[in-house]
């Protein structure tokens, strides 16, 4: 199934928390929501679900809108952080609830029930505890089950709010590679809130980068981490060195002339140069490209050495990567050569 979201905007009080967002999933897309706390995301979600209503706008399903109908009569499945298991029911009696409560009329028969949860229970990997409490359970294998109820009633659309926020670093790592298979053997389309930028680079088709209410960027994982569409995107995203820079007729002079770089950009005025930590090499002394540094730490990480280094007319230190048996020992004066880059006007 395709979401589209037509200029949503959501106000509480005085505060915006969407602004005229707009965005569109394709069907058996798998959709990572990330940025910081009070960027709109889980706002985002739950308008999409129904369980929030927007102040302008609207959400369409397959083409059909969906702006006023009710959560309940959009075969949305929703998987909570806080699992939102009931305590006093087993295993199998979570899973099953959402059919066990339909209509009379469309509710399944019992045997039709008791299949899908045992179907269900095998798709979790919990076949033998069908009859236990979540209470019996841990913290992983309690969001598998909230999983599993979630698909029991055969959902158009998946969507996750943070489902991994209350586990543990471990278990979050592996429940991730879990639900990435979970999605693609289902086929459904799947949207995914977290604040946890490996999480959402290692199991989304695609990410949307939100920061005050506004998408800052939709792509790839790989196009996010590598040509970050704003200053924001390009620091929220992995690492990033940024240094001052002034910019003229395609050219960018990183802190007063130390170094000049092109500008594809082609911009004017005050600007912001970001590195990414792998994206430098060696270069001979006195190139007028390259960035004179000093070293202040220098250690070997797996098949890098990491570098922290000074720079004249900085007050922080850089964060580089080089080969592992490259020579940068702490002192020593190095020219650094940006290899890929980006240069953003400074806002």
């Amino acid at each position: 199934m395709s979401i589209v979201v037509e200029n949503i905007s959501r106000r509480f009080g005085g505060f915006t928390a969407l602004d005229r967002v707009s965005l569109e999933t394709k069907p058996g897309e798998f959709l990572a929501l990330l940025g910081p706390s009070g960027s709109g995301k889980t706002t985002l979600l739950r308008t999409i679900a129904g369980l929030d209503f927007a102040d302008e706008g609207h959400v369409l399903f397959d083409g059909q809108d969906m702006t006023g109908t009710p959560a309940a009569e959009r075969r949305i499945g929703f998987v909570f952080q806080n699992y939102a298991l009931f305590r006093h029911m087993t295993v199998a009696d979570n899973i099953a609830f959402g059919l066990t409560v339909r209509k009379r009329r469309d509710r399944p028969a019992k045997a039709v029930i008791a299949a899908k949860v045992a179907e269900l229970l095998e798709l979790i990997q919990l076949p033998q505890l069908g009859d236990r409490y979540p209470a019996q359970l841990s913290g992983g294998q309690r969001q598998r089950v909230a999983l599993a109820r979630a698909l029991a009633i055969e959902p158009q659309l998946l969507l996750l709010d943070e489902p991994f926020g209350a586990l543990d670093a471990q278990v979050r790592k592996d429940l991730r590679g879990w639900l990435r298979r979970i999605h693609d053997e289902t086929g459904l389309t799947s949207i995914f809130v977290t604040h946890d930028q490996e999480e959402a680079l290692e199991i989304a088709d695609r990410i949307v980068v939100m920061r005050g209410g506004v998408i800052e960027q939709v792509g790839t994982p790989r196009e996010v981490q590598a040509e970050p569409a704003t200053a924001f995107v390009s620091s929220f995203i992995g690492e990033t060195n940024c240094l001052p820079v002034t910019r003229a007729s395609g050219s960018a002079m990183v802190v007063q002339g130390l170094a000049v770089l092109p500008d594809t950009s082609r911009g004017e005025g005050a600007g912001e140069l970001h590195i990414r930590p792998h994206d430098v090499e060696l270069a001979a002394p006195g190139a007028p490209d390259a960035l004179t540094v000093t070293v202040v730490t220098s250690r070997p990480i797996g098949r890098s050495r990491r570098i922290t280094v000074a720079m004249a007319g900085l007050a922080e230190p850089l964060t580089f990567d080089l080969p592992v048996d490259a020579s940068a020992a702490t002192g020593d004066v190095l020219n650094l050569r940006p290899t890929h880059y980006r240069i953003f006007a400074k806002i």
